[in-house]
């Protein structure tokens, strides 16, 4: 069951050197931003951003791009004077979180930490949670989120100044974000649909914990769990492998194993991962992802030992493509940015075939079976996210002496064994900084 057919595509912008190896023409005719320039316009295909810059090109500008440069140039002077670098008593208004992932603590986030706090400067209160760390990542994503959504609310109250929030996660981490997020949204007073809001800032937003939502950005997250083929890339994509592993995950990780592979929860009943790609009775995920101004998730395209392309870039497998080998001006290793539109559907659901496909892959596992219950599953979540836009930036660590530590590399775990990902991190920052940029001149009109 594929519902692929009639699924708008993603749009997908391109510099001309990035037009070879048999892409398809973009549909939209803004195919690269320039890098400082600001623009409102939408886009042919009906994807309309406020603010919207990328990396990397170095075509001419226009008589209307250099007014619009020149206005944002001014605005930027003015943002970077209210920042206050240089008051020491200036108060953080901003928080990004930082969530770590799968065994992993605080300390994995040392060289990014401090790369954002010199780039982003004292207005953000940078914090690397510490309430999932080791072990305490096998207890399941909803217990994992539910303690870093307690944690948020305590270091909220700690420092009164704030007023924005925004999340940074790395791999495992990224899903528990998504839950804690839920857990910490309130719906707008209006009756505006969040979900709905996702491509126009000039509707009514929901909070987190009471403050306004900004970034949620995701590194090497598998967003769609790790069943299937190449999902979980270390099993090398033998079939035999990848049957044993659904079995055998939650003796080797507990909890979050059976929801990483789709069977927790009775037979009659979605997994938490499909319920984590709507609107449910007691916790609105799509709406709150759908709050934050910018949606990215950064995925590596090959070499990842942990975590697939398809999974982290929420795709499906006909929607994969060659990436450009060549990296962004000044972004070392990201080699692709790609801007996908809401896509209008009923959301995610979980029909009677899958109840039935589920029950088969639980009690009598066979190959047929069960990829049966994961392509319907997989199909609905993506249905689900695809209602929101995203932001989707690859990133390939092919040309590095060690690629195989691309999982760790992305998010540089260590500085001085993963320094590779220094570009990607540089990029993560300048994203963060552009919505702010953004949400200061938007203030200011």
């Amino acid at each position: 069951m594929s519902t692929a057919s009639w699924i708008q595509p993603p749009c997908r912008y391109y510099s001309p050197d990035r037009r070879g190896g048999g892409f398809a023409k973009p549909s939209c005719s803004r195919a690269r931003q320039f890098p400082g320039v600001v623009s409102s316009s939408s886009c042919s295909c009906g994807y309309s951003e406020i603010l919207n810059f990328d990396f990397g090109s170095s075509r001419s500008w226009n008589h209307q791009g250099l007014r619009v440069q020149a206005m944002s140039a001014t605005a930027q002077r003015k943002f970077s004077l209210s920042k206050g670098d240089a008051d020491e008593k200036v108060e953080p208004d901003h928080l990004l979180v930082l969530v770590h992932g799968i065994l992993a603590s605080p300390s994995d986030w040392l060289y990014v930490e401090a790369e954002m706090k010199r780039r982003l400067g004292r207005r953000f209160l940078i914090y690397a949670s510490s309430s999932n760390t080791f072990t305490k990542t096998f207890g399941g994503i909803d217990g994992a989120g539910k303690r870093l959504a307690e944690e948020v609310r305590q270091v909220i109250q700690k420092s009164k100044s704030l007023k924005k929030i925004s999340f940074l996660a790395h791999s495992l981490g990224g899903l528990f974000a998504r839950h804690a997020v839920a857990v910490l949204y309130s719906a707008p007073a209006s009756d505006g649909a969040a979900v709905s809001n996702s491509g126009n800032s000039h509707l009514p937003r929901g909070l987190l914990a009471g403050l306004e939502p900004i970034n949620f950005i995701t590194l090497a997250t598998p967003h769609l769990g790790v069943r299937g083929r190449k999902q979980l890339p270390f099993l090398l994509g033998v079939p035999i492998l990848e049957r044993l592993a659904a079995p055998l995950a939650p003796f080797v990780v507990g909890r979050t194993g059976s929801q990483l592979f789709l069977t927790d929860g009775k037979a009659d009943k979605p997994p938490l991962l499909l319920r984590m790609a709507s609107d449910c009775e007691d916790l609105k995920f799509l709406s709150s992802l759908g709050s934050f101004r910018s949606r990215i998730v950064y995925a590596n395209v090959s070499y990842d030992h942990m975590v697939g392309w398809r999974t982290s870039s929420i795709r499906r497998e006909t929607e994969l493509f060659k990436p450009p080998r060549r990296s962004l001006d000044g972004y070392k290793h990201v080699v692709d940015v790609e801007y996908c539109p809401p896509v209008s559907s009923d959301g995610a659901h979980f029909p009677p075939e899958a109840a039935k496909a589920k029950e088969a892959a639980q009690s009598s596992p066979s190959p047929q079976n069960t990829l049966e219950y994961h392509e319907i599953v997989e199909d609905e979540m993506i249905r689900g996210l695809q209602t929101l836009g995203w932001k989707k930036v690859d990133v390939s660590f092919h040309s590095t002496f060690w690629p195989y530590l691309a999982h760790n590399n992305i998010h540089v775990k260590s500085e001085r064994l993963y320094k590779a990902g220094a570009g990607v991190v540089a990029h993560v920052a300048d994203s963060i900084k552009q919505q702010e940029t953004s949400t200061f001149i938007t203030a200011s009109l």
